[in-house]
């Protein structure tokens, strides 16, 4: 009973048979808003063609500055442009360890260590994943997208962006809860078999994680490679980095979304479909 002079607040509708406690469900679309698209990997690398450029012009110094800039840069136009900024932010943090680095040893190839370190380290890990028959292209795709539900099953390969609309939409047709709130999902149907007890879904997110591990691995032995000769000029080991970045790296996630949706598909295929319920009156 609402105070006097206070106008009572509506209570959220409730969906029948769902109970008021429902509990929280995480929901994959936060982490898929979090990703940036093809804007945040372009922005990515921003940074590190100004560290270059500048370095080249004027020496370490000058290059710190201007990747630290180009970062800050980045980080406040996605805030301009009213965009998730924990990507630009965990870009920031990456970038500051990285001038860090090259500061305090006063040697401009070592702004690029912490790439390295990170493109091996992630390629060995997705490599050994195979070998427990977890490979994690498909936990990560499977926890995105889960391949019972069809979400990606469509023919077609659309853009990232509208491919990501079709997964919400199949996933969450209701779209947004009463008054905005997302927090509150409700948990998706478990599948009748597991995705790791369907050979062909294991083989294929098995050679996904060798593509994406060997190619890790081999962007960091390359870049190993280029640090050890270079001393003084760091624009090979830097352009190497960026032809070995942002394009293989698109060229890797539309490989990765056209043979998902061949996976969607065929378990879309293997699964009843539920009649469609008539029309309220």
């Amino acid at each position: 009973m609402s105070a006097p002079g206070e106008e009572a607040r509506p209570t959220p509708p409730v969906a029948d048979g769902e109970p008021d406690d429902a509990p929280l469900v995480f929901d994959r679309h936060l982490v898929l808003e979090q990703l940036g698209g093809w804007r945040g990997m372009v922005d990515a690398t921003l940074p590190t063609v100004a560290f270059i450029v500048a370095n080249s012009l004027d020496g370490l110094r000058t290059g710190i500055w201007a990747a630290l800039g180009a970062a800050l840069l980045v980080f406040l136009l996605r805030l301009v442009r009213r965009e998730s900024a924990q990507q630009a932010v965990s870009g920031l943090f990456a970038v500051a360890i990285a001038v860090a680095i090259a500061a305090a040893s006063g040697q401009a190839r070592d702004f690029f260590v912490l790439g390295i370190v990170r493109n091996i380290g992630l390629g060995l890990v997705l490599l050994a994943s195979i070998a427990f028959r977890w490979p994690l292209v498909g936990v990560v795709a499977e926890f995105l997208a889960p391949s019972h539900l069809g979400a990606m099953a469509s023919h077609s390969l659309p853009g990232l962006r509208r491919r990501f609309d079709q997964a919400r939409a199949v996933l969450h047709p209701g779209g947004e809860d009463a008054g905005g709130e997302r927090d509150r999902r409700d948990a998706d149907p478990e599948p009748e078999r597991h995705w790791r007890e369907d050979p062909r879904m294991l083989r294929a997110y098995s050679w996904l994680t060798v593509l994406w591990g060997g190619v890790f691995a081999l962007r960091g032995i390359v870049q190993w490679v280029l640090y050890r000769m270079s001393e003084d000029d760091v624009t090979a080991l830097g352009t190497v980095s960026l032809v070995l970045g942002l394009p293989v790296t698109a060229l890797e996630i539309v490989v990765t979304l056209w043979v998902v949706s061949r996976l969607h598909r065929h378990r879309s295929d293997d699964v009843p479909r539920a009649p469609k319920r008539p029309p309220a009156a």
